[in-house]
């Protein structure tokens, strides 16, 4: 899988930490920047770049770190066909791909540790969407909602 890996001033430690950390899981890694020496390294830019990534099949997952995860959260979801949450649990990481089709995970740098962001990391990684009928219409729905957006706008 293509993994895209991205963050702003605030969590570009972690992300430098995400991507030695998870060199061994065989996962192609796409390092998509910020190297902290901007502090006006705002979190809409990488999470914009990140998506569209993942939009455009540059990526097909993508792990976006500031500083709280929230701000890349907001602005990642709102590239079309984006799916992103913070989780900083490892049953949230997974969880969020198998019944929510997830394709962002997102970390907050000044909120989780490397230990547990490198668990939650490799648990979105290591799932896949399940595809129960209920899953799949729940989907369904959450796209009918962007569709119509995408309309609307």
């Amino acid at each position: 899988m293509r993994v895209a890996l991205a963050a702003d001033h605030g969590g570009v430690q972690l992300r430098d930490e995400l991507l030695n950390r998870l060199a061994d899981t065989g996962h192609e890694l796409i390092d998509l920047g910020g190297d902290g020496a901007d502090p006006t390294d705002d979190y809409p830019d990488f999470a914009r770049r990140l998506a569209l990534a993942i939009r455009d099949g540059v990526a097909d997952r993508g792990i976006l770190v500031c500083g709280s995860g929230i701000g890349a959260s907001v602005a990642a979801n709102k590239v079309r066909g984006i799916r992103a949450a913070v989780a900083h649990d490892t049953y949230s990481a997974h969880q969020g791909v198998e019944h929510d089709d997830l394709n962002v995970l997102c970390l907050g740098g000044r909120v989780i540790g490397v230990e547990p962001a490198v668990e939650c990391a490799r648990a979105f990684l290591g799932a896949s969407f399940s595809g129960a009928e209920r899953h799949a219409r729940r989907v369904a729905k959450v796209l009918a909602i962007e569709a119509e957006e995408s309309r609307a706008g």
